[in-house]
């Protein structure tokens, strides 16, 4: 018999709007077990899954609850908001043998407003953008040829995140991946009313689309990951 595909329900929803109106721990430790039955239940299901199906199309993530579900507390030591809790529920999917944040890797979110699936490079260290633009540099036709494939521009439209005016000291101003050259970010994503997580098809439409970022990420990550192999030859850190 066929397990059903993981999703999330109407009570998902309800509580996370619920959240967003009772932002307060007292509020939160009186229904934590709604929480785990109705949010966290469902979203760990999910990672659960994809930790059997990455083997088909995604084996260098990973998949666990331990490494890829986000805690509901917030870290507010350094922000304005002091509200304690997360409205969403989110999980990533970070790169084999990189640091979880260091990587290109996929994430799903929901929230009260909208289903998240995305996937690409967030936050790249120096060193590692370096790699990365004397990568695209050298490789700029594999790049376009991911992005213009017809999948991945039906998906996601295009590859995008936050860039510089000018293309960066060090390649010509008129190169011709000047357009990748100048990104500091390396993201896409697909952004779905939140009514779409309680979907039988959910699950199906996650899948479908992170495979059709996978390319992205492989190309992403092959110079961080000869990078990191460089600096730790051993696998010791």
């Amino acid at each position: 018999m066929r397990t059903p595909s993981p999703c999330f329900t109407g009570e998902t929803l309800r509580f996370l709007h619920a959240m967003a109106r009772h932002n307060n721990r007292d509020w939160f430790r009186a229904r934590r077990d709604q929480y785990e039955t109705h949010v966290r239940g469902p979203m760990i299901a999910t990672i659960e899954r994809l930790a059997r199906d990455f083997a088909s199309f995604a084996p260098e993530l990973v998949a666990s609850p331990r490494a890829s579900l986000y805690r509901v507390y917030r870290d507010t030591r350094f922000s304005a908001d002091k509200s304690p809790l997360k409205t969403h529920v989110a999980a990533s999917f970070p790169w084999r043998g990189l640091p979880r944040h260091e990587g290109a890797g996929l994430y799903v979110e929901l929230s009260p407003s909208h289903l998240l699936i995305a996937g690409g490079l967030y936050m790249p260290q120096p060193p590692a953008l370096l790699a990365l633009r004397e990568h695209i540099a050298r490789n700029a036709g594999a790049l376009r040829a991911i992005e213009q494939s017809a999948g991945f521009k039906r998906a996601f439209g295009r590859i995008e995140g936050d860039a510089l005016k000018r293309v960066p000291r060090g390649f010509p101003p008129d190169h011709p991946a000047a357009d990748y050259l100048k990104l500091r970010q390396f993201l896409v994503s697909r952004d779905c009313p939140p009514e779409c997580a309680t979907s039988p098809r959910f699950y199906r439409q996650l899948v479908t689309l992170f495979a059709q970022m996978m390319p992205l990420i492989r190309f992403l990550n092959e110079p961080l990951s000869a990078q990191a192999a460089w600096q730790d030859p051993l696998g010791l850190t």
